[in-house]
C-alpha cells in the first residue's frame, strides 16, 4: 500500500492517507511527483493542504514514516518528526536528542526494572515504578539517585 502525506503550506503534515500501489505505479512511480499530484485527483487535498507527498511505511525513503505534525524537508527529502521538548535539539540525522543523553541502566540495585520517562520542568530523566517516580538519572556518575521525598 503507498502511503501520502498531505503537507500544509509550512510543510506540516496534516494527515496520512494509504493509496493504491498501482496508481503509485501508473503514474511515475514512488516518490514521483506524478504521482503525487495523481494522488491528489483521488483524495483532494483538504482546506489548509497543498501538496500530497509519499511516506514509506517501513520508513524505506524519506528518513521516516510521516506522522501528524511531522515536517517535510524538501531540502534534504525527508520527513522530520515533531520535537518532543522545547529543550531537545535536532542531531545531524535528523533526530531529536535530549540534553541529557538518555540512560541506558533500567534496573535498581535490587533487580528492579522501571520506566523511564522525561522530566522537561527540571530537564532530567526519572526512573518510575507504577505512576510513582522513584529515581532521577545522575548523568555525572552515570547512576540513578534516590528523589528527594
Amino acid at each position: 500500500m503507498a502511503h501520502f502525506a498531505e503537507l500544509d503550506s509550512n510543510n506540516k503534515v496534516l494527515r496520512v492517507v494509504v493509496g493504491c500501489n498501482q496508481d503509485v505505479e501508473n503514474n511515475g512511480g514512488e516518490q514521483s511527483e506524478q504521482a503525487a499530484e495523481y494522488f491528489k485527483t483521488v483524495v483532494p487535498l483538504s482546506k489548509n493542504g497543498v501538496k500530497w507527498v509519499q511516506t514509506s511505511y517501513n520508513n524505506n525513503f524519506r528518513k521516516q514514516y510521516a506522522g501528524i505534525d511531522s515536517t517535510y524537508d524538501s531540502t534534504k527529502n525527508k520527513f522530520i518528526a515533531p520535537k518532543p521538548y522545547d529543550s531537545w535539539s535536532l542531531d545531524v540525522n535528523d533526530d531529536w536528542q535530549p540534553p541529557v543523553s538518555r540512560p541506558t541502566i533500567k534496573k535498581d540495585s535490587n533487580g528492579i526494572t522501571y520506566g523511564i520517562r522525561w522530566d522537561e520542568e527540571n530537564i532530567r530523566w526519572l526512573g518510575t515504578v507504577g505512576t510513582d517516580d522513584i529515581w532521577q538519572w545522575n548523568p555525572n556518575t552515570i547512576t540513578w539517585d534516590i528523589l528527594p521525598r
